[in-house]
């Protein structure tokens, strides 16, 4: 499998989100985009954040840029209407995060990093992250339409195709499809270590992918597992070609991020997911509280070897100059 150091390097953007140890450079503010015109609706379990229609999105973004918030992951909300067991829609090259990263990269060019969601629980009609087939998650049945939906936000400018969905292989698939295709300088953040945790209840209401039935412990990571599955998931991630590697939750698995940054030589991201935001919103009653408070979680995510920090406070944090 081709190894490609330079995609990391191949804007300064990129360079600036992996390469610089400040917490400014390192943030990554997530969005949710939905269809419509004019949509800008806050989450209510996540004070803050919005699900935004493409027009509002640029405009969000555009105000962003101007705090210096140069890193940005996309998560697409699909109509239920389009919903199907195959997560169809996902790889639709009009669906609205594919519109919105054209859109986004024609204003900005390579000055902004766009980072975007690649699963299919939010375009599968039971909200799982694969293709059902006799009753469980077929892991090889889903990788081919991963890697059709990793393709598609490449075509429409993506920097880095997130794949999140935990499916052993796909990161080897996803590679492929991108040079197959002449996408060779489109980065793959995997989701290595991606536990299934209780801290992701409030997104699965702001992307609209909660299961139907079940749970997603058969590929998600026992919270129980330590280092050496950990170690495992990341390094095999690294050899099929993933350019950064996530893990996730950040704030109840700083041992697990120390133990990984030690072993792999690609930048390591954490995920300060939803339920961390929500617990930190509901806790501080002002914006001097939470500044405190937010800068001790993200230090801590730092001196645990943080090279990213996706977090939903990286608004805040830039607009108030908190770092």
């Amino acid at each position: 499998m081709k190894i490609r150091p330079r995609i990391n390097r191949w804007t300064q953007a990129r360079r600036n989100l992996v390469l610089e140890s400040s917490i400014n450079s390192s943030l990554v503010q997530p969005h949710f985009v939905v269809d419509g015109q004019g949509v800008n609706d806050e989450i209510i379990s996540m004070p803050g954040i919005f699900q935004q229609s493409v027009d509002v999105l640029i405009e969000t973004i555009s105000k962003d840029v101007e705090f210096g918030i140069n890193n940005h992951m996309l998560f697409p909300v699909i109509d239920s209407s389009l919903k199907d067991p195959y997560a169809s829609a996902a790889h639709v090259d009009d669906m609205p995060l594919q519109n919105a990263v054209r859109l986004l990269r024609e204003r900005f060019g390579d000055s902004i990093v766009i980072l975007t969601d690649v699963c299919l629980c939010t375009a599968t009609d039971h909200g799982h992250c694969g293709v059902i087939h006799n009753e469980v998650i077929d892991n090889d049945r889903t990788i081919p339409i991963l890697s059709k939906i990793a393709l598609s936000h490449a075509k429409a400018g993506a920097d880095y195709v997130s794949a999140s969905d935990m499916m052993d292989g796909r990161v080897k698939l996803i590679r492929e499809e991108l040079e197959a295709n002449g996408y060779s300088n489109t980065g793959i953040l995997s989701y290595s270590v991606k536990y299934s945790s209780s801290f992701y209840g409030p997104f699965r209401e702001a992307a609209s992918s909660s299961p139907s039935f079940g749970d997603r412990s058969s590929h998600q990571m026992d919270i129980k597992s330590g280092y050496p599955e950990a170690i495992l998931e990341a390094t095999t991630d690294v050899q099929e070609g993933a350019d950064i590697i996530m893990i996730k939750p950040a704030f109840t698995y700083l041992d697990v991020v120390r133990e990984v940054s030690k072993e792999i030589t690609r930048p390591v991201a954490v995920y300060n997911v939803s339920g961390e935001y929500s617990m930190v919103m509901a806790a501080t009653t002002d914006v001097q509280s939470r500044r405190k408070m937010v800068s001790e979680i993200f230090h801590s995510f730092k001196r645990a070897g943080a090279d990213v920090i996706v977090s939903y406070h990286t608004r805040e944090a830039m607009e108030n100059n908190w770092f």
